[in-house]
């Protein structure tokens, strides 16, 4: 539960952009697969780097969950994304 709060509180603002974006009724259609995608991953026991390695296992998921997240909301369009222009 730490490992979510703490990735919650880097990208709140992104999550925030995401949410508004899949309600939106202009959205892409990659955006519900993607962001499924991305809570799956979140939720998987499985990780690319097993938690067992004590530093490293925590990292993999606070530098890869916020890339993600940054990353699909840079290719949302533009009006889908606040404080830009049209």
């Amino acid at each position: 539960m730490n490992k979510l709060l703490a990735l919650f509180t880097l990208v709140r603002s992104d999550l925030r952009i995401l949410w508004n974006a899949l309600r939106h009724p202009d959205r892409p259609r990659w955006l519900w697969p993607a962001v499924g995608l991305l809570v799956l991953y979140v939720i998987s026991p499985i990780d690319l780097i097993p938690e067992a390695l004590p530093v490293v296992g925590v990292l993999d998921d606070l530098v890869l969950i916020p890339l993600v997240v940054g990353w699909l909301v840079g290719r949302l369009p533009a009006h889908l994304r606040p404080g830009l222009p049209d």
